[in-house]
């Protein structure tokens, strides 16, 4: 079949902003469980109590194995793999739909081929459902991708570059749009421009939900660097078919814009289209690794899960993309030695990786506001001490003993307030902890509020707080708004984690406490809030080395002259030097 090349569109939200990067080339099966999950008498997805209740209620009565298998798979939509496989215990072998609740089941542990082989046989045997063949064709397209699928294009001839040009694949939303995702992208982006670079930056497919038009339209320019985007016209079924289709939509932008060198940011989907595109046109490619998404796709499930098949394909298949990278950079010296350590066994020993520290620019390199004018603008209490978080509500960032610890610093500081900035599924059970510690008068769930708001609320904090858990990805991924905090004077109070322990000195711009451990944390937050001095002391020398150290003016430097060298460019200066 001819290929009908893609056209482009700028400016609008894509539909992957709605799953997080762990997801690594797995939406269309995760959506098949929900709509079979819609499709039952208890719609939606369960989770906690709601499935407890469910289950008592069941339970009451006989329970029938129509009633087990859907109460199975609300359990298994809920994560919880156990209590499903006590209920698929009660259904008899061949009941209708069987095959794909337990290829599901297989599939969520990481068992890929297992769950494969279930549906096979569903189907030799007669009895797979058409929604069981459509799970078995994306299942083995699973298994394809992560086997050693790639795109393929055709070699360009006599491809010209224009020099100190860049191509820029982003994840999702376009960096402009300055949501919480996006500030790292377009802030190292118009950084880049400002070095001397031509930037243009495209994002994925994606709805968009303005018009949603899907007509091609101008680039739009944003501090100079030109926004493009992807549109989801004609996109196909499986996840091979959609990159293979990426690859040639980037592939066309590309011998418009004419890069000399190619970006792009984990995960391996992204990665995947570069390359192809990148060999097609014998350029170099930079492969930016924030985070590994095998490694928060495994946190969220059984331990077996960092020990499966899926797992140890996902890191084989990210090592041979970060082997075939021109160049590796990642936020973390603790991430590096993770990517280090991935590609230890290849052939070619351990890749180089190049860390580029999240910074910070604009009105976090002014001075900041007094913490009683801040309050004032967000309305806040101008009396009270406030410990604050920044943070997406997950269960990995340990909000939970951040409250627990507030439980026992308020009595001892009554006029303690706890204000949270964020959203995220872990909202609804941190808001009931709250209230059954007794702090529902002592803490503020914000929600997401713009990035200038931000910027406020750690000026109007006391405290700031990364409490999050001891996990694989915590002790890797950085986040930015420590640094942020930081640099607005406000002394850090983490968890003693090696992506943290490089943000936060202990004891000269924070404090440091071990994870998971809301007794420790509750001693050193009611020191920093009765010590005055000690807070001016950290928070001080905290911004004194994060202004202008850590600005993404400095990170872009290093950044061009990494194309630099990779285009050839830095060779002449070099040698006039």
């Amino acid at each position: 079949m001819p290929h009908t090349p893609r056209t482009f569109r700028p400016d609008a939200e894509t539909e992957d902003t709605r799953w997080p990067a762990a997801r690594l080339l797995t939406a269309v099966a995760s959506r098949r469980a929900s709509r079979a999950l819609l499709h039952s008498p208890w719609p939606g997805a369960a989770t906690g109590r709601d499935l407890d209740a469910r289950l008592r209620r069941a339970q009451q009565g006989r329970l029938t194995a129509r009633t087990a298998h859907r109460l199975a798979e609300l359990a298994l939509g809920a994560g919880r793999v156990a209590e499903a496989d006590r209920l698929l215990a009660l259904v008899p072998a061949g009941t209708k739909g069987l095959a794909g609740t337990r290829a599901r089941r297989h599939r969520h542990v990481g068992r890929i081929s297992e769950a494969v082989v279930e549906l096979r046989r569903a189907a030799s045997a007669g009895r797979a459902t058409p929604r069981e063949r459509r799970q078995l064709h994306d299942y083995e397209d699973e298994l394809r991708l992560l086997s050693g699928w790639r795109p393929v294009l055709p070699p360009v001839v006599g491809y010209r570059p224009e020099p100190a040009s860049m191509l820029h694949l982003l994840p999702g939303t376009p960096a402009h749009r300055r949501s919480r995702r996006a500030p790292r992208a377009h802030s190292l982006l118009s950084a880049t421009v400002a070095q001397g670079w031509t930037v243009t930056a495209v994002t994925r497919p994606g709805p968009a939900p303005d018009t949603g038009s899907q007509q091609p339209a101008a680039a739009r320019i944003v501090d100079g660097v030109a926004y493009h985007r992807i549109p989801p016209a004609r996109r196909v079924r499986t996840a091979t078919g959609r990159l293979q289709q990426e690859a040639h939509a980037l592939l066309e932008l590309a011998l418009r814009s004419r890069p000399a060198v190619l970006r792009t940011t984990s995960h391996a989907g992204n990665a995947l289209v570069t390359r192809a595109v990148a060999e097609a046109l014998g350029i170099p490619w930079v492969y930016e690794v924030r985070e590994l998404p095998a490694d928060r796709w495994a946190a969220s499930r059984p331990a077996e899960a960092a020990t499966s098949e899926r797992y140890r394909m996902c890191c084989a298949r990210e090592a041979e993309l970060l082997a075939a990278a021109d160049d590796v950079v990642t936020p973390s010296r603790a991430m590096s030695d993770r990517l280090r350590e991935l590609t230890r066994t290849l052939p070619t020993g351990p890749v180089p990786v190049r860390v580029a520290p999240p910074a910070v620019d604009g009105p976090y390199l002014a001075d900041p506001r007094p913490l009683q004018e801040a309050r004032r603008v967000l309305g806040l209490p101008e009396s009270v001490r406030v410990v604050g978080a920044v943070t997406e509500l997950l269960e990995r960032e340990g909000l939970d003993d951040l409250l627990h610890a507030a439980a026992l610093v308020a009595e001892e500081v009554p006029e303690l307030l706890v204000v949270v900035v964020g959203d995220g599924p872990d909202r609804p059970r941190l808001e009931a902890l709250a209230a059954q510690l007794g702090l529902a008068g002592r803490v503020r769930f914000t929600g997401r509020v713009p990035d200038e708001q931000v910027l406020l609320y750690h000026q109007a904090f006391d405290v700031f707080v990364v409490p999050r858990k001891d996990e694989v990805g915590t002790r890797a991924v950085v986040p930015t708004e420590s640094v942020e905090a930081l640099a607005t004077g406000t002394p850090v109070v983490a968890s003693r984690l090696p992506v943290l322990a490089e943000t936060v000195d202990d004891g000269i711009t924070g404090m440091l406490t071990p994870p998971e451990e809301p007794e420790t944390l509750a001693a050193v937050l009611q020191m920093m809030l009765e010590c005055p001095a000690v807070r001016r002391c950290l928070g001080d020398e905290g911004r004194r080395r994060a202004v202008p150290a850590r600005t993404w003016h400095a990170v872009a430097a290093d950044a061009a002259e990494a194309y630099d060298h990779l285009t050839g460019r830095a060779g002449p200066q070099e040698a006039t030097a």
